[in-house]
């Protein structure tokens, strides 16, 4: 008898410890894989330990990221470029900034090159340079891997840095959907090069290039250093029902223990280093010069 009282008793404390775990509320996120592994994966376990509100987290790029929000099928997002300013499904997103990112140059682990100067960077991805020898390389061709989407986050930025139009064709021996299969083939790919998030580039097995003998770091990424980076966005819908727990989620990335978690994984948090937007604003204009025929230049 007694046994049995403890087991009613064991079992009536599992049903109340299982419906305290149980979250007040669920919010979907979707957006890019980047953010994703950036601070959205571990900044929102620590949320839910601090607040109850449960975030379930899905893929499927950018673009989803933004439209979804816009359409109301998910309560946040993830993005890794603007809104496009002239796409209807995009015009009534909110996007705050929470981290920057490096955008890094990849390569096989075993290729022999370690640095990559942004013009042979453009050369690459233009097809002027065609062989591994022409970087200092094994006489091997180059085999670019890069996203299909000229809307991805990588390609656009890619475009607007390097060469100053959005719509450059890029010189691509492969297209890829997403950022998570071209890194996994490069990594069996000894000729390939892509450009990636270092979010996601530092999980895989291969070797990250410095970029003008400067090395991807938090460090020179904050101070301005490292010239291929972008913001990384939260995606809100004003209008969505649940909103006050929206910002309150953006309030906790901004939090000192919400920037701890980002620097944590490697990411540098966009209010410790709002000085680079100043820089942001240089790299458009020097772009917006080298789209009226002034030549190649990064500063």
């Amino acid at each position: 008898m007694k046994c049995a009282i403890q087991l009613i008793f064991a079992s009536l404390f599992c049903f109340t410890s299982y419906a305290i775990a149980e979250p007040v509320e669920t919010l979907d996120w979707v957006g890019c894989g980047i953010s994703k592994k950036a601070y959205v994966t571990d900044l929102a376990k620590a949320f839910e330990a601090k607040t109850s509100i449960h975030i379930n987290i899905q893929g499927g790029g950018a673009t989803k990221g933004i439209r979804e929000v816009v359409s109301g099928d998910a309560d946040l997002g993830g993005s890794c470029r603007y809104a496009l300013p002239e796409d209807p499904r995009e015009t009534r997103v909110g996007l705050e900034p929470v981290a920057w990112d490096a955008l890094v140059v990849i390569v096989h682990k075993d290729n022999p090159v370690n640095d990559i100067s942004t013009q042979d960077v453009q050369k690459v991805f233009s097809g002027e340079v065609t062989n591994w020898q022409q970087l200092g390389g094994e006489d091997a061709p180059i085999e670019v891997f890069t996203r299909k989407s000229k809307y991805s986050c990588v390609g656009r930025t890619l475009r607007k840095l390097v060469f100053a139009d959005f719509d450059y064709p890029l010189a691509a021996t492969r297209e890829f959907k997403s950022s998570g299969p071209l890194e996994k083939t490069l990594v069996k790919s000894p000729n390939a090069i892509a450009i990636t998030g270092i979010s996601s580039a530092r999980l895989r097995d291969v070797k990250i290039l410095r970029l003008n003998g400067i090395e991807p770091s938090v460090a020179n990424l904050k101070s301005g250093e490292y010239l291929l980076y972008r913001p990384l966005y939260i995606t809100y819908n004003h209008l969505s029902d649940k909103i006050s727990s929206v910002r309150k989620f953006i309030s906790f990335c901004h939090s000192v223990e919400g920037r701890n978690i980002m620097k944590a994984n490697g990411t540098l948090p966009y209010r410790e280093a709002v000085h680079l937007v100043m820089k942001q604003i240089d790299q458009d204009l020097s772009s917006f010069r080298r789209s009226q025929g002034k030549g190649f230049t990064v500063r």
